[in-house]
């Protein structure tokens, strides 16, 4: 078959506004952000130029900052070595035993596509106190664990754990059904050779499906990383940030800085750091998964 050959002008005519576009709605903004993050400015009246003071009382002078980026990346962490584990394993479960497996995978996928403010009334209720008729408390009164019942959204120590379980078993359906869909479209004639080699169940899914899985789960690694670094309407909805602060992450503690505050030039400036974290750790989840692949390839 002759490969149907063009120029480059050709192909640069196609390709250009799509470039320009995406440029325009990414790299701009972007752009616009680091440089408001060098101003003083609160968004409405004329803004001064500082350079790099935002920057500098961030990193130095804010009590918030560096413990909302701890529990950011907390939160990122609990979903990469809990979430994705547990996703990938029900996924595996579901593709060796359930017949109807897209049923129960759609059925984990609910939570997904629930409103987010839904999710967090929703578990606030769970949460209340015993007195409000939380059914947290309420369950572990009456199994006769009464010492274990908290204020859970209340508590400074407690807190973010209490968010953290909540955006676990909201997205676990989201990457059970990514890790579900690559694994079944992993050749079958594999398995059977491993089957006539001796290897099946779970010594197959270690050697064969875990290591011909990796590239589906880079991309579970990415989004769960990039979506917990920006996690920002779960925790507004259920605690505000509060108490004391004790649940903002760098999302939140950007939002309440620019908007609330009206310090948008260092709004900006936490902006940036959130955008670089992002681009950082991406780049670094995809060289550790390319060495992974070459590896078991």
């Amino acid at each position: 078959m002759n490969a149907l050959k063009v120029s480059n002008w050709t192909i640069t005519f196609f390709v250009l506004p799509c470039v320009i576009f995406y440029v325009s709605l990414v790299f701009v903004p972007i752009m616009v952000s680091v440089y408001s993050g060098l101003l003083d400015w609160d968004g409405l009246t004329n803004a001064k130029f500082i350079g790099f003071g935002n920057f500098i009382t961030m990193f130095t002078n804010d009590p918030i900052f560096w413990p909302a980026v701890g529990r950011t990346f907390m939160l990122a962490g609990f979903s990469m070595c809990i979430q994705l584990p547990l996703a990938l394993f029900v996924a595996i479960l579901l593709n060796r035993f359930v017949k109807r497996s897209n049923i129960l995978v759609s059925i984990y996928f609910l939570p997904v596509i629930l409103s987010v403010v839904v999710i967090g009334q929703l578990w606030k209720t769970i949460y209340n106190p015993t007195f409000m008729g939380g059914m947290l408390n309420q369950f572990l009164a009456y199994i006769g664990f009464e010492e274990l019942t908290r204020t859970w959204l209340t508590d400074p120590e407690i807190a973010i754990f209490a968010i953290i379980v909540v955006a676990l078993w909201q997205y676990l359906g989201y990457h059970i059904l990514i890790q579900f869909t690559g694994i079944q479209n992993l050749p079958a004639d594999v398995y059977e050779a491993a089957k006539i080699d001796g290897a099946e169940g779970f010594t197959a899914d270690r050697y064969i499906t875990i290591p011909m899985i990796l590239p589906v789960f880079k991309i579970s690694v990415i989004l769960s990383f990039i979506g917990s670094i920006q996690s920002f309407d779960l925790i507004m909805v259920m605690t505000g940030g509060g108490p004391a602060n004790a649940t903002d992450v760098i999302s939140s503690h950007m939002y309440k800085i620019s908007f609330l505050s009206m310090k948008y030039g260092y709004g900006s400036a936490v902006a940036s750091f959130l955008v670089v974290a992002c681009i950082l750790f991406t780049v670094v989840i995809n060289f550790v998964f390319n060495r992974l692949e070459k590896r078991y390839t």
